[in-house]
């Protein structure tokens, strides 16, 4: 095991560890695109399932959305020398983008596609009989999102380790939302993955997620550990020096509660 892979295995094991995303009896879905750090979750994952001292199940699945040009035998021989379970579900999700977002409309084709891939991907869940999702998220994926909602919508808001569907079903995961992308990269190319192009959001140009890459690029130039620094900043919330008087009163709650659990010492 090369020191790289190693240091990304650590730190996916310590985040799942600290936000319990994986525990006995799970049945993970882990969602494989052919991108980088689709392959790299399922590579580790599957490694830290046989060292984990308690049982959990992987079944990894792709979706084919029925893109031009679309190869997806690669990343079949990938799968079946592999040696996890799998499941390639094909579905023309691109018809449908292509339909709703015109080219021409300046538009991010991401949001109707991701909507539409994850409506996919939870039916798979549930007919896999899988109660978590594992996502390829990385820490640069959730750094650009903060600054994406600082921005342009307003929150301060960015992509948690792990998160329940809304109507309760599963727990989506991210076990490697705190390894860095280059890192990520370099173990990937190491690796021999055989990568699929996206023809989808990787045919738009200068999409507002590029320029958070390149502000944290240019922050980088003058700090070089700025994306570590903003990292621990997403761990190091102080909710009363923020201006929404409803987290402050969610942490007001929680702090008399935490108070009320502490034992009381004889004097």
């Amino acid at each position: 095991m090369t020191t790289l892979r190693k240091s990304l295995a650590k730190a996916m094991t310590r985040t799942i560890a600290t936000y319990r995303l994986i525990e006995a009896g799970d049945h993970v879905m882990v969602a494989v695109s052919g991108g980088k750090d689709s392959y790299t979750l399922l590579d580790l994952l599957w490694e830290a399932k046989r060292r984990a001292p308690f049982t959990f199940e992987i079944t990894a699945v792709h979706l084919d959305q029925g893109q031009p040009g679309y190869d997806g035998a690669p990343l079949q021989r990938w799968l079946e020398d592999f040696g996890a379970p799998y499941r390639i579900v094909r579905r023309d999700t691109y018809s449908k983008v292509i339909e709703l977002v015109p080219a021409d409309s300046g538009k991010s084709y991401c949001g109707p596609c991701s909507r539409m891939r994850r409506g996919i991907l939870y039916r798979i869940a549930e007919e896999l009989g899988c109660n978590k999702i594992a996502l390829g998220h990385h820490r640069d994926d959730t750094l650009e999102t903060l600054l994406l909602n600082l921005f342009y919508a307003g929150k301060l808001q960015a992509m948690p380790a792990g998160y329940t569907t809304d109507d309760g079903r599963f727990l989506v995961i991210r076990p490697l939302i705190e390894c860095a992308e280059a890192d990520i990269a370099e173990h990937a190319a190491a690796s021999g993955y055989p990568i699929l192009p996206c023809n989808l959001c990787g045919s738009q140009n200068h999409l507002r997620r590029d320029a958070m890459t390149r502000l944290i690029d240019q922050l980088e130039a003058d700090n070089p550990n700025v994306r570590s620094v903003m990292l621990n900043a997403l761990r190091n919330v102080h909710p009363t020096h923020l201006l929404d008087p409803t987290v402050e009163r969610s942490h007001a709650v929680e702090t008399v509660s935490r108070s009320a659990r502490l034992p009381i010492l004889d004097s």
